[in-house]
């Protein structure tokens, strides 16, 4: 018994019906919020990214220096915002300063791998990440 070969524009039609659709990509606009009293912290060696959610503040990113003196401002802004938990993300030891200041004002941080945050979707800057993390 000899079986007869489809023809290449039924194949097609077959696979098409059997295609599944795509899911939107997650973006920042539609993330889920997990803990709405955290923000996130991107660390690098000359500016920290702190993102908190969009109702604690009228620009819920901001940057600052990483100077010694200047590592008690995101600490005094997150309190302001009323942030409990903090992710941070750093590539070396730029984390360790700021980890320490923020423990010791009764925020709870949490360093996070990040080689974790390639595979967040998008464009992969510092002020996105921050965001991410939050």
């Amino acid at each position: 018994m000899s079986r007869q070969a489809e023809k290449p524009s039924e194949i097609k039609s077959q696979r098409g019906s059997q295609r599944k659709k795509r899911k939107k990509r997650m973006g920042l606009e539609n993330r889920p919020e997990l803990e709405p009293n955290a923000a996130g912290i991107d660390i690098g060696a000359r500016e920290i990214f702190v993102a908190v959610a969009p109702g604690r503040n009228a620009h819920p990113v901001q940057v600052f220096d990483t100077f010694t003196e200047d590592l008690h401002r995101p600490a005094n802004w997150l309190q302001a915002c009323g942030v409990t938990t903090v992710a941070m993300e750093s590539t070396g030891v730029y984390w360790i300063p700021l980890y320490d200041i923020l423990e010791e004002r009764g925020l709870r941080p949490c360093l996070v791998n990040a080689r974790h945050m390639k595979n967040v979707p998008g464009r992969r800057t510092d002020w996105h990440a921050c965001q991410w993390l939050q």
